[in-house]
């Protein structure tokens, strides 16, 4: 008896810790689907500027919360290639309901997986047509091996990381900061 308990201990330890490989890394950093959004992005070294730009934007308890949300994360380099002083002046007290509006337009509500993405895409000759938060659409089609997002002004952006599960939704790193 003792060593069925035992041996369930292990088997429910190695599951438990198989759970949390699963996830890829972001930036050399672990990510953990038992955190939320904000827990994930506070410790990726490649989303700093997102990080700034959500407690700028006062949106942390938002990204924390119950959701399920799916996050398009741009990463610093997707950051940096705006012009330069953008995110600058996105960041200042006078331009936070610009800077709101820029970063929920990367959140649509519910949890997609890529596995979900594929589906919706496949159902609607190819791309997958998603409501953001924001309110304004993004378009998500098939681009080689990944998924590429379309903007409201025609800008894209790669899937660099898909599936990056949360307690509160789904991550998907992104390589462009998406405008509405």
């Amino acid at each position: 008896m003792r060593f069925k308990v035992l041996t369930l201990v292990a088997v429910a330890a190695l599951a438990a810790g198989t759970q949390s490989l699963a996830n890829p890394m972001v930036g050399g950093a672990a990510m953990y689907a038992s955190k939320n959004i904000v827990e994930n992005a506070l410790n990726s070294p490649d989303h700093t500027t997102l990080v700034a730009a959500v407690k700028a934007a006062g949106l942390v308890d938002v990204l924390e919360g119950k959701g399920p949300f799916t996050v398009f994360a741009p990463t610093n380099e997707a950051f940096a290639a705006l012009p330069a002083g953008t995110v600058d002046t996105l960041l200042k007290p006078e331009n936070k309901a610009q800077l709101v509006a820029i970063l929920t337009y990367h959140v649509v509500p519910g949890r997609l997986t890529a596995a979900k993405i594929a589906a919706l895409a496949a159902a609607n000759n190819g791309t997958a047509e998603l409501t953001t938060v924001q309110g304004e659409k993004l378009s998500l089609s098939k681009a080689g091996d990944g998924w590429m997002l379309t903007d409201a002004k025609g800008g894209t952006a790669m899937v660099t990381i898909p599936n990056v599960m949360q307690s509160n939704g789904v991550i998907h790193v992104i390589d462009h900061v998406l405008m509405p």
